[in-house]
Protein backbone atom coordinates (compact mmCIF):
# COMPACT_ATOMS: atom_id res chain seq x y z
CA UNK A 1 0.00 0.00 0.00
CA UNK A 2 1.72 2.81 -1.39
CA UNK A 3 -1.02 5.90 -1.03
CA UNK A 4 -3.47 6.22 0.97
CA UNK A 5 -7.36 6.48 -0.56
CA UNK A 6 -8.67 9.27 1.82
CA UNK A 7 -6.46 11.81 2.68
CA UNK A 8 -7.95 11.86 6.22
CA UNK A 9 -7.45 9.04 8.80
CA UNK A 10 -9.62 8.35 11.39
CA UNK A 11 -7.61 7.37 14.49
CA UNK A 12 -9.97 5.62 17.23
CA UNK A 13 -9.89 5.80 21.08
CA UNK A 14 -12.85 4.22 21.67
CA UNK A 15 -15.58 1.75 20.66
CA UNK A 16 -18.32 4.37 19.74
CA UNK A 17 -15.49 5.61 17.37
CA UNK A 18 -14.79 2.21 16.16
CA UNK A 19 -18.52 1.62 14.90
CA UNK A 20 -18.85 5.32 13.33
CA UNK A 21 -15.76 4.54 11.48
CA UNK A 22 -17.27 1.14 9.72
CA UNK A 23 -20.37 3.39 8.30
CA UNK A 24 -17.47 5.17 6.85
CA UNK A 25 -16.09 5.35 3.20
CA UNK A 26 -12.66 5.16 4.62
CA UNK A 27 -10.91 2.23 3.72
CA UNK A 28 -7.75 2.58 7.21
CA UNK A 29 -8.22 3.02 10.36
CA UNK A 30 -5.70 3.66 13.12
CA UNK A 31 -6.30 1.58 16.44
CA UNK A 32 -4.65 4.05 19.49
CA UNK A 33 -5.68 3.15 22.62
CA UNK A 34 -6.76 -0.28 22.93
CA UNK A 35 -6.57 -3.33 25.19
CA UNK A 36 -4.85 -6.63 23.67
CA UNK A 37 -7.88 -8.93 24.62
CA UNK A 38 -10.23 -6.61 22.31
CA UNK A 39 -7.60 -6.15 19.29
CA UNK A 40 -8.53 -9.59 18.09
CA UNK A 41 -12.06 -8.90 17.78
CA UNK A 42 -11.92 -5.62 16.75
CA UNK A 43 -9.52 -6.26 13.96
CA UNK A 44 -11.43 -9.27 12.42
CA UNK A 45 -14.36 -6.95 12.91
CA UNK A 46 -12.81 -4.34 10.63
CA UNK A 47 -11.29 -7.09 7.78
CA UNK A 48 -14.79 -8.08 7.19
CA UNK A 49 -16.15 -4.99 6.75
CA UNK A 50 -13.12 -4.88 4.01
CA UNK A 51 -10.58 -1.98 6.46
CA UNK A 52 -6.95 -2.07 6.54
CA UNK A 53 -6.03 -1.90 10.78
CA UNK A 54 -2.85 -0.10 11.51
CA UNK A 55 -2.17 -0.09 15.33
CA UNK A 56 -0.04 1.96 17.07
CA UNK A 57 2.15 -0.70 19.10
CA UNK A 58 3.24 1.84 22.15
CA UNK A 59 -0.46 1.99 23.12
CA UNK A 60 -1.81 -1.32 23.23
CA UNK A 61 -2.57 -2.25 26.74
CA UNK A 62 -0.86 -5.54 27.83
CA UNK A 63 1.32 -5.56 25.33
CA UNK A 64 5.15 -5.41 25.10
CA UNK A 65 6.00 -3.82 21.69
CA UNK A 66 8.79 -5.95 21.74
CA UNK A 67 10.07 -8.70 18.79
CA UNK A 68 7.49 -11.10 19.76
CA UNK A 69 4.81 -8.81 20.84
CA UNK A 70 5.07 -7.49 17.05
CA UNK A 71 5.22 -10.95 15.57
CA UNK A 72 1.81 -11.96 17.98
CA UNK A 73 0.56 -8.38 16.15
CA UNK A 74 1.35 -9.77 12.69
CA UNK A 75 0.41 -13.20 12.82
CA UNK A 76 -2.22 -13.81 15.50
CA UNK A 77 -4.19 -10.32 15.45
CA UNK A 78 -3.15 -9.95 11.37
CA UNK A 79 -2.88 -5.84 11.50
CA UNK A 80 -2.83 -4.40 8.27
CA UNK A 81 0.00 -2.06 9.62
CA UNK A 82 1.77 -0.35 12.52
CA UNK A 83 2.76 2.84 14.14
CA UNK A 84 5.48 3.42 16.77
CA UNK A 85 7.56 5.79 18.22
CA UNK A 86 10.45 3.30 18.23
CA UNK A 87 13.04 2.40 15.75
CA UNK A 88 13.24 -0.95 16.85
CA UNK A 89 9.55 -1.67 16.33
CA UNK A 90 9.57 0.45 13.05
CA UNK A 91 12.39 -2.12 12.10
CA UNK A 92 11.10 -5.17 13.05
CA UNK A 93 7.58 -4.49 11.44
CA UNK A 94 9.61 -3.82 7.96
CA UNK A 95 11.41 -7.14 8.55
CA UNK A 96 7.76 -8.75 8.53
CA UNK A 97 7.03 -6.54 5.81
CA UNK A 98 4.22 -4.73 7.22
CA UNK A 99 3.40 -1.74 6.74
CA UNK A 100 5.38 0.93 9.34
CA UNK A 101 4.57 4.54 10.22
CA UNK A 102 7.33 6.17 12.73
CA UNK A 103 5.94 8.85 14.74
CA UNK A 104 7.65 11.25 15.40
CA UNK A 105 6.72 13.91 18.56
CA UNK A 106 8.31 17.74 17.36
CA UNK A 107 9.44 19.03 20.77
CA UNK A 108 12.14 20.91 20.36
CA UNK A 109 15.03 21.23 18.12
CA UNK A 110 17.23 18.45 19.55
CA UNK A 111 14.17 15.92 19.17
CA UNK A 112 13.61 16.64 15.38
CA UNK A 113 17.61 15.83 14.35
CA UNK A 114 17.49 13.09 16.51
CA UNK A 115 14.19 11.56 15.08
CA UNK A 116 14.92 12.37 11.37
CA UNK A 117 18.24 10.17 11.80
CA UNK A 118 15.79 7.49 13.21
CA UNK A 119 13.80 8.13 10.52
CA UNK A 120 16.49 7.84 7.53
CA UNK A 121 17.92 4.75 9.28
CA UNK A 122 15.02 2.77 9.80
CA UNK A 123 13.15 4.38 6.62
CA UNK A 124 9.10 3.44 7.61
CA UNK A 125 6.95 3.33 4.74
CA UNK A 126 5.49 7.18 6.37
CA UNK A 127 6.71 9.28 8.99
CA UNK A 128 3.71 11.04 11.25
CA UNK A 129 4.48 14.11 12.65
CA UNK A 130 2.76 15.64 15.62
CA UNK A 131 1.37 18.02 16.65
CA UNK A 132 0.86 17.99 12.49
CA UNK A 133 -0.07 21.37 12.72
CA UNK A 134 3.26 22.90 11.62
CA UNK A 135 3.58 23.53 8.26
CA UNK A 136 7.19 24.14 8.00
CA UNK A 137 7.88 21.02 9.97
CA UNK A 138 5.83 18.86 7.30
CA UNK A 139 7.81 20.55 4.57
CA UNK A 140 10.92 20.26 6.67
CA UNK A 141 10.74 16.35 7.46
CA UNK A 142 10.04 15.39 3.52
CA UNK A 143 12.43 17.09 2.41
CA UNK A 144 15.08 15.33 4.76
CA UNK A 145 14.16 11.95 4.72
CA UNK A 146 12.10 11.89 1.11
CA UNK A 147 9.76 9.89 3.21
CA UNK A 148 5.81 10.55 2.99
CA UNK A 149 4.62 12.65 6.04
CA UNK A 150 1.42 12.06 7.73
CA UNK A 151 0.19 15.02 10.12
CA UNK A 152 -1.51 14.10 12.97
CA UNK A 153 -2.05 15.83 16.75
CA UNK A 154 -3.99 18.84 17.80
CA UNK A 155 -5.84 18.87 14.28
CA UNK A 156 -8.97 20.39 15.23
CA UNK A 157 -10.52 22.02 12.29
CA UNK A 158 -11.09 21.53 8.25
CA UNK A 159 -8.35 24.67 8.32
CA UNK A 160 -5.96 22.83 9.66
CA UNK A 161 -6.50 19.68 7.45
CA UNK A 162 -5.91 21.99 4.29
CA UNK A 163 -2.48 23.77 6.02
CA UNK A 164 -1.31 20.47 6.38
CA UNK A 165 -1.82 19.02 3.19
CA UNK A 166 -0.77 21.87 1.74
CA UNK A 167 2.22 21.71 2.84
CA UNK A 168 2.66 18.46 1.63
CA UNK A 169 1.51 15.83 4.48
CA UNK A 170 0.35 12.73 2.45
CA UNK A 171 -2.54 12.29 4.82
CA UNK A 172 -4.13 13.70 8.23
CA UNK A 173 -4.59 11.39 10.79
CA UNK A 174 -7.36 12.99 13.57
CA UNK A 175 -9.56 11.48 16.14
CA UNK A 176 -12.31 14.23 15.94
CA UNK A 177 -15.25 12.45 14.16
CA UNK A 178 -16.53 15.50 13.07
CA UNK A 179 -13.51 15.61 10.58
CA UNK A 180 -13.65 12.70 8.93
CA UNK A 181 -16.31 13.62 6.86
Amino acid sequence: MGDFNSKIVPALRNNKDFERMLESDHEILVLLETRLSQLSGLVKYAHQREKKVFIHADLVQGLKADEYGIEFLINNIKVDGIISTRGNVITLAKKHRIFAIQRLFVLDSHALEHNLKICNRVQPDYIEVLPGIIPKIIKEVYKKTGIPVIAGGLIRSKQDIDDALESGAAAVTTSNYELWK
